[in-house]
């Protein structure tokens, strides 16, 4: 159960592979966007499905780079019978660990009807490690998927806000005063119904 547990947040994890852009977007969750969260509209940018039992999908407004994307929303579907708290402390264990040598990484975590509600925030340094390259805030929500034939697993539903280089302060800045309409939205957003494609 751990080995899937972790493999589950290692194609989940911090920092997306955005090189794997270049393919093209496939919807295999029947939700082919566009999703509005904090007043910008996300259309499909991209789907992966390198494993029987794990879908993701990325969503990234019009315009917007992949390799240095500025919002993205995502969906992720991990199939089989987790236990949704053991998941949730899995992601937990891994940011603690994190923490260990980064003082930026930072989390919280809510839960409410059943569903988890994981707020953290990452950074990742230049090449030479003298300074910070980026700022990810992620929020995740994590709750029980069951389909119509009774497969089920657990679904992620998240948003990544990131900051860039000189932008970074005022990115930090901003977080201290407006922290909570981020994590309200995510909390509050209708996910949409979610199928599996054959």
């Amino acid at each position: 159960m751990k080995a899937v547990i972790t493999l589950f947040f290692f194609i989940a994890a911090f920092l997306t592979s955005s090189f794997l852009y270049a393919q093209n977007a496939v919807d295999k969750l029947n939700v082919p966007g566009p999703i509005l969260i904090g007043k910008k509209s996300h259309t499909l940018s991209w789907t992966s499905h390198p494993t029987a039992d794990f879908y993701k999908q990325e969503y990234i407004p019009a315009g917007d780079n992949a390799d240095k994307f500025k919002s993205m929303v995502m969906l992720d579907l991990s199939l089989g019978n987790f236990n949704l708290k053991e998941v949730v402390g899995a992601k937990i264990a891994e940011l603690k660990k994190m923490k260990e040598t980064n003082p930026i990484v930072n989390y919280e975590m809510f839960q409410k009807n059943g569903e988890y509600l994981l707020d953290f925030l990452l950074s990742a340094n230049s090449p030479n490690g003298k300074t910070v390259d980026i700022v990810e805030r992620n929020v995740y929500r994590y709750k029980t998927f069951t389909d119509k034939s009774g497969k089920k697993g657990v679904l992620l539903f998240g948003v990544s806000v990131r900051s860039y280089g000189n932008d970074i302060d005022t990115f930090l800045k901003a977080l201290k005063t407006g922290k909570a309409v981020l994590l309200n939205e995510v909390a509050q957003f209708n996910i949409p119904a979610v199928s599996i494609s054959k």
